[in-house]
């Protein structure tokens, strides 16, 4: 999972440049993708180590700021769409809404792999115990 990890964190990294450079680079929110891409690939790092314990605190930390970012991203784009339902969108805020959903969407991919390999690690402590 740490290689995953660290994949899904460069994803949101590129994601978040990406966003701000679209938008004109003069809103800095919209690095928060990069942000939280710096978070999921630093924790990535430090938990390809031997120690069991080091790995699960690690993988726990960068699942649940998958969370926070899916929970923060999705909530935001949901309010922008809903915001835009009665006029067009501006080219920056279609871009930032764009991102958000992309965000949104990676998060909520990388917790879903995250909980299922979660699942099967204590299926596979159990069934050794």
């Amino acid at each position: 999972m740490a290689k995953l990890t660290i994949f899904f964190g460069v994803v949101l990294i590129v994601i978040g440049v990406w966003g701000f450079v679209a938008t004109g680079s003069i809103h800095p929110t919209a690095l928060i993708p990069t942000w939280i891409g710096l978070a999921l690939a630093v924790s990535g790092a430090l938990s390809r180590t031997e120690d069991a314990k080091q790995r699960m605190m690690w993988m726990h930390v960068a699942v649940t700021v998958g969370l926070l970012g899916f929970l923060g991203a999705g909530s935001r784009a949901i309010v922008e769409l809903v915001k835009a339902q009665g006029g067009p969108f501006s080219h920056e805020m279609a871009v930032a809404t764009m991102d958000q959903l992309a965000m949104a969407i990676i998060c909520l991919v990388y917790v879903l792999l995250c909980v299922r390999s979660f699942i099967a690690a204590r299926r596979t402590r159990n069934n050794a115990a």
